[in-house]
């Protein structure tokens, strides 16, 4: 029993160590089973928790917890893990009863002192169990930086997107605003920024998942539901106007769903990586014939036909739809428009234009 108790003392410890490098430090997207389960659980808890107090903005307060949640409970599963390793180790090379093993692990890994043994041959376990203790947390510590900067990264450009496509935002918005204040030439500039975020977005979620959890400090906010819009308003811009779009609309789009996959491949969620561009989406003409009324007395003139341009939205929105759809419904983001069901009722909520206040002429 001594040996099986060694190696079970062994193997816990090398699976937490493996917990702890795949998550906070390998920079790699790998995939970490206790972060997502972790947090898929706790989600569930806070959607239960929240559901008896109303929809969407009891949700978004209750999940506000999810993410520091999610974090502690890594900590303590780490701790906990390594404790019982260590317990375990004591009891497979000496004649300790399990109480005491398990106090004098305690007492180690804790740095506490009140219960080591002058038994010699034991030191080295109990050193190796000081050490991990104050290791695990301290990496904790430093990977909260990390994460609390690529959070404020994301929603200074989630924030700017308020005023151009409305709260929540949408991609046919985007565009009609522009049109209204004759701003379109500000497209490109901001096609620009969005693909650099999104580049930013693919590499730190998919390193680090626990920032999917992380919401924007206002309910109508969210990235994924900033990311669809922005990439909804390229598509749309390229599909009506293939001569006068900017070719900063591809090269978000490139830059988009090459992060929705990687974030997606990170996540375990399944993709087809190279759809056909006649392959059906979820979204449907009259609702993009709707958007594109609404953009076009907003202003905005078209080089196509609507009907011509539905097979080329639909063509690039079939490269992100599925995934986009998917990561909205996990993070519970804002029912928006144009971004999929969720897993609680709730209603497409559409951005509230801001009133026309400028004088009237005498």
């Amino acid at each position: 029993m001594r040996v099986i108790f060694t190696v079970l003392g062994v193997a816990l410890l090398v699976w937490t160590a493996g917990s702890i490098l795949r998550t906070l430090v390998v920079p790699r997207g790998l995939y970490s089973a206790l972060a997502i389960r972790l947090w898929s659980s706790l989600r569930v808890v806070v959607r239960t928790v929240a559901a008896p107090f109303g929809g969407y903005r009891a949700i978004d307060r209750a999940q506000t917890w999810l993410a520091p949640l999610t974090l502690l409970g890594m900590l303590g599963c780490w701790l906990l893990s390594t404790l019982m390793a260590y317990t375990l180790l004591l009891i497979g090379t000496s004649e300790l009863p399990w109480h005491v093993a398990f106090r004098e692990a305690g007492s180690s890994l804790f740095t506490l002192g009140f219960a080591s043994g002058d038994r010699l041959h034991l030191s080295v376990i109990d050193f190796l169990a000081a050490a991990n203790g104050p290791l695990i947390i301290a990496l904790l510590i430093a990977y909260l930086p990390t994460l609390y900067s690529a959070y404020n990264r994301r929603e200074l450009e989630v924030t700017l997107l308020q005023s151009r496509a409305g709260e929540p935002a949408w991609g046919p918005e985007l565009l009609a605003r522009q049109a209204l204040v004759r701003t379109e030439s500000e497209l490109p500039e901001l096609y620009r920024d969005w693909e650099r975020l999104a580049a930013d977005l693919g590499e730190g979620h998919s390193n680090y998942p626990v920032l999917i959890s992380f919401r924007s400090p206002q309910p109508y906010r969210n990235w994924v539901v900033g990311l669809i819009a922005v990439m909804d308003a390229a598509a749309m811009q390229l599909a009506l106007n293939p001569r006068s779009a900017p070719p900063e609309a591809r090269l978000l789009l490139r830059a988009g769903f090459t992060a929705l996959r990687d974030i997606a491949t990170a996540l375990r969620i399944p993709f087809e990586p190279d759809p056909e561009p006649e392959e059906p989406i979820r979204l449907t003409f009259a609702e993009f014939d709707a958007a594109v009324a609404m953009v076009t007395a907003a202003g905005m003139r078209l080089e196509r036909p609507v009907a011509d341009a539905w097979a080329h939205f639909r063509g690039w929105r079939v490269n992100y739809e599925a995934i986009a759809y998917e990561l909205a419904r996990r993070v519970d983001a804002v029912p928006a428009l144009w971004t999929g069901p969720r897993d609680f009722p709730a209603t497409p909520i559409p951005p509230r234009r801001p009133a026309d206040r400028r004088p009237v002429n005498p």
